[in-house]
C-alpha cells in the first residue's frame, strides 16, 4: 500500500507518532495465530514503549516469542498510518526511568494528572506490570491525504 510518493518523511513520522493514537499490537501465540490488541504508546528515540500486566497473554506471548508488528491508523477520513515491526523487550525491575515512562504513557491519553492518576491506580490493582520497549527493524508509513 505505500509506496516512494506517499511515504512520510522523518518530520512527518515524528509528528505523527506523538499524537495520541491507539496502535493494534499484534503478537503471536504459540500456535502461530495472531491476537491483535489496541494499546495505548509512546513513541521517543526511535523506540516504541507500552505497559503490559505480567498475567496478560500479551506478556506471555511477548515472553515466548518477542516478534511484533504494530499499526497505528489516523482513522477516517484521515488516511495516514504507521506500521512497525520489532523485537520487544520486557522490563519488568523497577526503576524511576520505567515509572516516567509508564506515567507519559498514561498521561497523553487523559485530559488531567488526576484521571491519569485514577487510571493508574485502578490498573495497578490488578498486578505488577512490564514495560515494553520496541526496537523497530522495519517502519512503513503512508500518508494518502
Amino acid at each position: 500500500m505505500s509506496d516512494e510518493n506517499n511515504r512520510m518523511d522523518p518530520a512527518q513520522l515524528e509528528a505523527f507518532l506523538d499524537e495520541p493514537r491507539h496502535a493494534i499490537a499484534a503478537v503471536l501465540r504459540s500456535s502461530g495465530e495472531a491476537q491483535l490488541s489496541p494499546i495505548w504508546f509512546l513513541y521517543e528515540a526511535d523506540r516504541l514503549y507500552f505497559s503490559v500486566l505480567q498475567q496478560s497473554a500479551k506478556y506471555r506471548q511477548l515472553s515466548r516469542d518477542p516478534r511484533i508488528t504494530l499499526c497505528i491508523d489516523a482513522g477516517h477520513p484521515d488516511a495516514r498510518a504507521v506500521v512497525i515491526s520489532g523485537a520487544a523487550e520486557l522490563i519488568t525491575e523497577e526503576s524511576p526511568e520505567r515509572s516516567d515512562l509508564e506515567w507519559r504513557i498514561v498521561r497523553r491519553y487523559h485530559k488531567s494528572d488526576e484521571d491519569a492518576h485514577r487510571w493508574e491506580d485502578s490498573i495497578a490493582q490488578q498486578g505488577p506490570g512490564a514495560l515494553v520497549v520496541v526496537s523497530p527493524e522495519r517502519i512503513t508509513s503512508w500518508d494518502y491525504n
